[in-house]
């Protein structure tokens, strides 16, 4: 019995474009007493992989910890699997605002000793006697009062792209690493402040405002959902955001817009910008910030040297980085000395740029495409790309989409082509086809046909 994910992120990519269907982005948490994590494990495997669920869950004997991602039309399928378990029945899904059909491509699901790397003993406190839960209206009331300390309780790479306006955002790599920071640097105000704490999507303050009241802080208050439910209920009852700029998600997106504010600048130019990449080099998979000009002209590496060693034979890439732990187990996420302008710790409420205004969902709902072919070869003299055809036709007259990682979302409009080396006006299935590309296309990039 299959409980284990068997397919590519590539092959599962091209299923969903060809599918055509819209997903739907979402997470949750529960903290709850769970006596055979394996098992539970398992089970929601085996519910979840027939709906086509795709994420990153954690289980362990103290919850769940879930982000992922289901067609829309099995939304309520889903909900139905999780009203299977007491502690899971009318639990909040933060829905996200922002949708993507490839925001996970992989259904994993990892039995943990916890659902948060807190480095916590939950037997030295009471992890129930938790902060005051407040929905945005409260929140932002409370940010309004003088006597009121509010922390960040996310790591820089995500304070650094958006974060609340005067809040003490701590330059830690983990959560775990943030709680002693805070505790010290607030050690004088447990008496007669506010704590007010918030992250993501509220899980990290679970834990977070427990310890705290613990350690003696007596008025704790949490922001309920996190960021995520911040973000839908000020835009539901019309309130006005405290939060700048955008939220950093942990899938393929990287993030999701609050406000129109860019906050943060590319970390190799130095211009406003807040979208977060990998770096391409498979010795190095730095996390940082890059604006589109330089994702061109570095190719999505970070540095100079990680570009060198993108062209070099695979066989020689594999030999550079042989003994070597990738990731973070190199850099730290998103530090190093080839980033100029990366700043983390105490972060200015200052805009340093404005984004285009999120359209509104009906807008925003993506245009269906079907996966066609792939990139063979390119001629960079002629500026010809040659695509071999798989699946469907393609004739004079149809809009087009290359996508890659390095290339983008590239649209065009067939108005002269040749298949098989011959001027033609129809492309069918194992033709080569061969048209004018003004860009340079790479042997990763795939070719859909647009049709609505």
């Amino acid at each position: 019995m299959q409980l284990y994910n068997t397919m590519r992120a590539e092959e599962r990519a091209e299923l969903i474009d060809q599918a055509g269907k819209q997903r739907l982005t979402l997470s949750f948490y529960a903290y709850a007493k769970i006596e055979d994590p394996k098992k539970f494990r398992d089970d929601l495997f085996l519910a979840w992989n027939p709906l086509d669920v795709l994420g990153r869950i954690y289980v362990a004997h103290e919850g769940i910890n879930a982000q992922l991602s289901l067609p829309a039309d099995y939304f309520y399928q889903f909900k139905d699997t999780l009203e299977v378990y007491d502690f899971m029945r009318g639990i909040r899904l933060n829905i996200a605002r922002e949708q993507d059909d490839h925001s996970f491509l992989k259904l994993t699901i990892k039995v943990r000793h916890k659902i948060v790397a807190d480095g916590l003993d939950d037997s030295t406190f009471d992890v129930t006697n938790k902060g005051i839960h407040l929905k945005a209206k409260e929140f932002n009331q409370l940010l309004e009062d003088p006597n009121t300390i509010v922390v960040d309780f996310r790591n820089h790479y995500e304070s650094e792209i958006g974060h609340f306006k005067g809040a003490i955002t701590p330059d830690v790599d983990t959560f775990r690493e943030s709680l002693p920071i805070i505790e010290e640097q607030l050690k004088d105000f447990k008496e007669d402040k506010n704590l007010l704490m918030y992250c993501t999507g509220g899980i990290r303050c679970e834990k977070a405002s427990a310890f705290f009241k613990h350690k003696g802080f007596k008025n704790v208050y949490q922001l309920e959902g996190g960021i995520i439910e911040y973000a839908r209920q000020i835009e539901q009852e019309g309130l006005q955001s405290k939060f700048i700029g955008k939220n950093f998600v942990f899938d393929h997106r990287l993030g999701e817009r609050i406000t129109n504010d860019i906050v943060s600048q590319c970390h190799q130019c130095g211009k406003p910008c807040d979208n977060h990449t990998n770096c391409v080099n498979d010795g190095c998979h730095l996390l940082f910030i890059q604006c589109d000009e330089c994702k061109e002209k570095m190719e999505n590496c970070c540095s100079v040297e990680c570009q060198e060693i993108t062209h070099l034979p695979l066989a020689e890439q594999v030999k550079l980085r042989r003994g070597i732990q990738k990731g973070n187990m190199i850099f730290k996420k998103g530090k190093s000395d080839a980033l100029k302008f990366k700043h983390s710790g105490e972060l200015s409420n200052k805009s340093l740029a404005t984004a285009e205004k999120p359209k509104p969902i009906r807008e925003r709902i993506k245009q269906k495409k079907v996966l066609v072919g792939k990139a063979e070869h390119y001629y960079t003299k002629a500026q010809v790309g040659l695509f071999l055809i798989e699946n469907q036709e393609l004739k004079l007259g149809d809009k087009i989409l290359i996508s890659g990682p390095t290339t983008g979302n590239q649209e065009m409009i067939l108005d002269k082509i040749f298949v098989n080396g011959k001027e033609s006006s129809v492309a069918k299935v194992g033709d080569k086809l061969s048209f004018a590309v003004p860009f340079r296309i790479r042997l990763s990039d795939k070719l859909f046909k647009i049709i609505s």
